[in-house]
């Protein structure tokens, strides 16, 4: 005889059973929505390194609560709060940070005061959890030396001391040898085939105030223009954006005359003051060229969309055209049109290699020491990550990681 077992299959039954499934959960489960988190750990305040006494630093352990492995989560941030000692007891909150962070930097600190913090958890629903507290007070203090820039310093103390060195030298009569500039090469080029055909040269000293260092350097090239004009007896036209370069080129032009023997050959009117808009000057500036057709046009100085203008005109009436800026966006429209162009540090190193005079060669000479510097280090430092690459373990990596971490970054002057 044989027992056949049938599943029982009453409906009632089973809604039955799960509602009584459902509440002994209900009543077991150790945690409510409404509860709130566990407590974040320990809690530490240090002043923030290398700084001038305004930031303090928290690190904390997480909550128990805070697990990525908890669906839903039980916490979504944390919330900071500071209390000065000394004062009137009062939490305040200055900061929150998201789940699974436990750091923070409080930049709202005053310089020598003493202050607690507490770090509690915040629930999805609101609910905190008790606080964290710091143990120790935290005062923030100012450092007057920055040891994560310390190599930084070395650096640039031996490039200072290579300009002091190099300017010693000049003054005391030692030739430096500076690279010959091939746009100031053309000068006596361009000044002599004006002279030749009995045209002018047109000198445009861009379009910015004597505050600008690149109308400062077109000035010094001026004055080197304005000596070869005068020993040609060459006739010069310089029109001017700003009434204070007005000013300044003429004391250049003088100057120049008067050191070339020929001061009775100035014209104060040959430097004149057009307008301070752009377009209106460089509408002036081309119709003029197009009725005089100079022989030379040169264009030192801070240049803007007048650029293309300027040079395209000089372009089509056939003159030897010499520029100079220190402008990026508008170097290729002086490449494509003039003959020559002083690309940016070439602009600035014309004074010096036009004057000869000692402190510019020697803060020269000492730049490109800096640079020659500067070149080593990346060469140095690009092969030594690349060696780290293939030996992880090997002493090239621990090279890397004194530069990465100690020369780059900020984690002090040695390991």
């Amino acid at each position: 005889m044989s027992i056949v077992t049938r599943p029982y299959s009453n409906p009632s039954y089973v809604r039955w059973l799960a509602v009584c499934c459902w509440l002994v959960l209900a009543v077991a489960s150790p945690v409510r929505a409404d509860d709130p988190p566990a407590a974040p750990g320990s809690v530490t305040a240090v002043d923030h390194p290398n700084d001038v006494g305004n930031a303090i630093d928290l690190t904390w352990e997480p909550s128990p609560d805070d697990r990525p492995d908890i669906k839903p989560p039980r916490v979504i941030q944390y919330e900071i709060r500071r209390q000065e000692v000394g004062g009137d007891g009062e939490w305040l909150p200055v900061g929150e940070q998201t789940y699974g962070t436990t750091t923070f930097s409080d930049k709202q600190v005053e310089r020598g005061h003493e202050y607690l913090y507490q770090v509690v958890a915040v629930s999805p629903e609101g609910a905190v959890s008790e606080a964290a507290v710091t143990t120790e007070p935290a005062t923030p203090t100012m450092q007057y030396f920055r040891e994560d820039r310390a190599w930084f310093g070395l650096i640039v103390l031996f490039v200072c001391g290579a300009v002091v060195l190099f300017i010693s030298l000049a003054k005391r009569g030692r030739r430096l040898y500076v690279r010959p500039i091939p746009g100031l090469e053309a000068v006596d080029e361009a000044v002599g085939r004006a002279t030749e055909m009995g045209r002018e040269c047109l000198f445009v000293p861009g379009i910015q105030d004597i505050n600008d260092i690149q109308t400062v350097a077109g000035l010094t090239v001026l004055g080197r223009v304005a000596t070869h004009i005068a020993e040609y007896d060459a006739d010069l036209d310089v029109p001017t954006a700003r009434s204070l370069v007005m000013t300044a080129a003429r004391e250049t032009v003088e100057a120049s005359y008067l050191s070339a023997g020929r001061p009775d050959s100035f014209r104060e009117d040959d430097i004149y003051y057009l307008t301070d808009e752009q377009f209106g000057y460089v509408a002036g500036v081309t119709g003029k060229m197009v009725r005089d057709k100079p022989a030379a046009c040169f264009y030192m100085g801070a240049f803007y969309a007048e650029s293309l203008l300027l040079a395209e005109t000089g372009n089509a009436i056939g003159a030897i055209q010499v520029a100079g800026t220190a402008m990026p966006s508008q170097l290729p429209f002086f490449v494509a049109a003039c003959d020559y162009t002083l690309i940016g540090e070439e602009f600035f190193a014309a004074s010096a290699y036009l004057s000869g005079e000692p402190f510019q060669l020697g803060t020269l000479r000492g730049q490109d020491v800096g640079k020659l510097l500067g070149g080593a280090l990346l060469l140095v430092g690009c092969t030594v990550l690349t060696i780290a690459v293939f030996q992880p373990e090997g002493t090239a990596a621990s090279v890397a990681d004194f530069i990465k971490n100690h020369i780059l970054g900020g984690a002090g002057f040695l390991p």
